[in-house]
């Protein structure tokens, strides 16, 4: 069966590997002093760090489930007969509600994935997907792997403050760091879809110094035969990120990818200018595993 795989842009999936794994993108918006703009398209990383220091209004939506549907309509026309959308964690977005709503007008079955992640941690699940849907497996394999992928991921991130998340909602139970707030650099993590503090460290060169140790205790600990992938991001932080890539691919020999990929104006606009964030994704034997026990 040719299924296809769609995601949305806040699985800032670098445009080559998007493309050779033949993956569609949906963007979210971006809505900086009253207008509104595509992720990814019409407003970069670097408009929305210069507009978060300069106090002017950032917010984000969702994509229209008339978006979806279009993108849905494209790939059956093109032969798809099933899609496997995949989306950022629902705890944090409604954008897989509006790939629900355009699922029940796609014109061929639709099964939406909400990978309860962001960024490569998503963005490697897709991928994963993506290359099992190639292989000629069937839809609820394809799901399976991306949800799988998501799940097995591990994510860090660090900012330089909490108010940009205060601001924007998304802190989740991160907001028990308020107290010290002035006096931590605080690390987070992913947690089934929502933010988590995992510590309070003091200084900058330490919190970065504990994100780096995190990522490498995180890839051994992943039982995976085929090594792990790893993703640094980064908002208007590039250099501190260079160096994150260049440590983590010397760390980690397992890793057989440690890309730099700078997350886009969606996050961005959450997080704030200064984050620093890790994905660690196992490359599982687990998809075999999966294709076998569908089989």
């Amino acid at each position: 069966m040719n299924v296809a795989v769609v995601t949305d842009s806040t699985a800032y999936l670098p445009g080559d590997l998007a493309a050779r794994h033949h993956v569609r993108l949906v963007p979210l918006h971006v809505v900086v002093g009253g207008t509104s703009y595509e992720e990814g398209r019409d407003i970069s990383s670097a408009d929305v760090a210069q507009a978060l220091r300069a106090f002017r209004p950032v917010s984000t939506s969702r994509p229209s489930p008339g978006a979806f549907l279009q993108v849905y309509e494209e790939l059956a026309h093109a032969g798809a007969q099933h899609i496997v959308s995949v989306h950022i964690s629902g705890a944090m977005s409604a954008t897989a509600s509006s790939a629900e709503i355009a699922a029940e007008e796609s014109p061929v079955p639709v099964t939406v994935v909400d990978s309860r992640s962001i960024g490569m941690a998503m963005g490697y699940a897709v991928l994963a997907a993506a290359e099992v849907a190639a292989s000629g497996a069937p839809p609820e394999a394809v799901a399976q792997v991306a949800h799988d992928h998501a799940a097995a991921a591990s994510v860090g991130f660090y900012v330089d403050t909490l108010e940009y998340l205060r601001r924007g909602g998304r802190i989740g139970k991160a907001a028990a760091l308020f107290g010290s707030a002035l006096a931590i650099k605080p690390l987070l993590t992913m947690n089934d879809g929502q933010i988590e503090p995992l510590e309070r460290v003091r200084t900058t060169g330490k919190a970065l110094a504990r994100m780096r140790e995190r990522a490498v205790e995180a890839a051994a600990a992943m039982d995976s035969p085929d090594g792990v992938d790893i993703a640094v991001h980064h908002l208007d932080s590039r250099a501190r990120a260079e160096q994150l890539v260049e440590d983590l691919a010397e760390a980690v020999p397992q890793a057989r990818r440690v890309l730099l990929v700078e997350l886009g104006a969606v996050v961005g606009a959450h997080v704030g200018p200064g984050t620093l964030a890790t994905a660690v994704s196992p490359r599982l034997g687990a998809r075999s595993a999966i294709l076998g026990a569908s089989a």
